[in-house]
C-alpha cells in the first residue's frame, strides 16, 4: 500500500499531512498574489479560488502541508497526485511556498523527500507544470527532471491550460 500523505522531514522542510483544520493558517501563507502570479490559476490568492485548491488537496488523500523545519511556520503545500497502476506512475505538484522561501533550497529540499519516499512504491513521477511558470520549470530541472511533453491540464475545478510535463524516473533518481 503506498502512503500518499507520509511525514517528512530534513533540516530545511517538514511535512505532514494537510488537515482540513489547517485551512486558514495555510490560507493566509498562501494570500500573496506574487506567489501564483506564474502558476496557472493566477487568483489562488483570493478566497474562493483558494476555498477550491484547498478542497481538491484534501480530496486528492495525498496533499501535504509545508512547514519551516527550524520554525514549524506553514510554509506552503505540495501533493501527491494521479496513480496511475498501469504505468506505475505518480504525479507531484500544486506546490507553492511563501515567497521568503524562493530561491534559498526549500523546493528543492522539499522534493528531494518526495521523490525518496515515492520511489519507494512507483517506477515514474511526472510534474505537470504551467506552461508560463518558467520558474518551477527551471526548478524542477535542476532536480534533473527532463521535459517529456505537453497537455491541455484541468486542474481540479479549473479550466484547462496548457502544462509541459516532465519527467523523473527512479533509475535516474537512484543510478545503479
Amino acid at each position: 500500500m503506498i502512503d500518499f500523505q507520509p511525514l517528512l522531514s530534513n533540516e530545511l522542510v517538514k511535512a505532514r499531512p494537510l488537515m482540513q483544520s489547517d485551512f486558514d493558517d495555510l490560507y493566509r501563507a498562501a494570500s500573496d498574489p506574487l506567489i501564483w502570479e506564474q502558476h496557472p490559476n493566477k487568483n489562488r490568492y483570493q478566497l474562493n479560488d483558494f476555498k477550491n485548491y484547498f478542497k481538491g488537496g484534501i480530496e486528492s488523500g495525498g496533499a501535504l502541508l509545508v512547514l519551516d523545519a527550524g520554525t514549524e511556520e506553514i510554509i506552503g503545500s505540495s501533493r501527491y497526485s494521479d496513480y496511475i497502476v498501469d504505468t506505475n506512475t505518480v504525479s507531484i505538484g500544486y506546490t507553492f511556498f511563501t515567497r521568503k522561501c524562493w530561491g534559498k533550497g526549500y523546493n528543492q529540499a522539499l522534493k528531494q523527500l518526495m521523490l525518496d519516499h515515492i520511489f519507494q512504491f512507483v517506477q515514474n513521477v511526472n510534474f505537470y507544470i504551467g506552461a508560463v511558470n518558467k520558474r518551477s520549470q527551471i526548478s524542477i530541472e535542476k532536480i534533473g527532471a527532463i521535459k517529456t511533453g505537453e497537455v491541455e491540464m484541468a486542474y481540479y475545478g479549473e479550466p484547462a491550460k496548457l502544462d509541459f510535463i516532465y519527467t523523473i524516473t527512479k533509475d535516474h533518481w537512484f543510478p545503479q
